[in-house]
């Protein structure tokens, strides 16, 4: 019978966090989610089987997605949670932890198919076209632009930062995760281009449309030395692009925020999330003609098979159109 694990079995789960970050490269959003999946699973072996890491096996496995089903966890939950687990089983049999991989042969309930939630053209228009008033100029004596922009500096600055956020995700198709790790050295306004880091910590070259960079040069020259100034900090998060108020490198949540907060104010009624703009722009893109595997490098997806969604996704929004406005449809 198998003696009951110790405390000391969770530092397993440390050990493989360290293998995600720094040899699979993973994102931090994935290394944090995999970490309290991971967690869960050594503690349901610990509690519920009573058996160490070391004599993991599938049915083990089985009983913690039950369990995880049990406490109401969906189906796209349940997937997150297999595909840990069998990370976490292949990494224990090749560092020699369990004889075998037993977590193969592991599979979740299948998820239903959700088509991304995008905006229109028209949406997208709206959205960003309100972020964007004229330049001032005294030249021309152009009141209704600084009237219209909010009075305080700082407001301002954030109002830029916003702009060009919005700008950007739309433009380049950029996960938040990579948005927020641009650096200033990563904007080429010459060749009209953005050094992106995306998951894995690949890199790619993405396109940035004139209208964002237009902006982005704007929110470097007039909008980030006065978040930097009113920070009270000398460079401002070093090389980092976009800044929060407080002058450190701006967060994801942040940028969560600001973007359902500036769609509310854009007549938008339902939550856009920085992913919703990525999925706006891939759509948009197949519905004008780009080719799949250009989108597919656009995205830096690395199967093409997650690129085809948007495929589905304009096939769906022309259905809807017919069906509105066909006369037999």
């Amino acid at each position: 019978m198998s003696t009951e694990p110790g405390h000391a079995e969770d530092s397993v789960v440390e050990d493989f966090v360290a293998h995600l970050c720094l040899e699979r490269g993973r994102s931090e959003h994935t290394v944090r989610a995999y970490r309290q999946e991971i967690a869960g699973l050594v503690e349901h072996l610990r509690d519920a089987e009573r058996i160490p890491v070391a004599e993991l096996d599938v049915a083990a496995l089985r009983s913690w997605l039950a369990a995880r089903a049990e406490t109401g966890a969906g189906a796209s939950t349940l997937a997150r949670s297999a595909a840990a687990a069998r990370t976490f089983t292949s990494w224990l049999a090749a560092t020699g932890r369990i004889p075998h991989d037993v977590g193969g042969r592991l599979r979740a309930p299948r998820r239903g198919r959700h088509l991304p939630t995008v905006l229109t053209g028209d949406q997208a228009g709206e959205l960003l076209d309100g972020m964007t008033a004229p330049e001032p100029s005294s030249e021309r004596g152009d009141v209704t632009a600084v009237d219209a922009a909010p009075p305080d500096p700082v407001e301002r600055a954030v109002r830029l930062r916003d702009a060009a956020v919005l700008e950007l995700l739309y433009s380049s198709g950029l996960r938040v995760s990579e948005l927020v790790a641009l650096n200033r050295s990563g904007i080429d306004h010459a060749q009209r281009t953005v050094r992106v880091h995306g998951k894995g910590d690949k890199e790619r070259i993405v396109p940035v449309g004139i209208p964002a960079l237009t902006v982005i040069e704007r929110w470097q020259r007039d909008g980030r030395p006065v978040l930097v100034d009113a920070a009270g900090t000398a460079h401002g998060a070093d090389d980092a692009l976009f800044l929060g108020v407080r002058g450190g490198r701006l967060g994801d949540r942040a940028v969560r925020t600001l973007v359902d907060r500036h769609a509310s104010e854009a007549g938008i009624s339902r939550h856009i999330s920085p992913h919703t703009l990525r999925h706006s722009a891939a759509t948009h893109l197949v519905e004008g003609g780009a080719d799949l595997r250009s989108v597919q490098d656009f995205l830096g997806h690395s199967s093409l098979a997650t690129t085809q969604i948007y495929t589905h996704v304009s096939a769906e929004r022309l259905r809807r159109t017919i069906d509105q406005a066909h006369p037999r449809a």
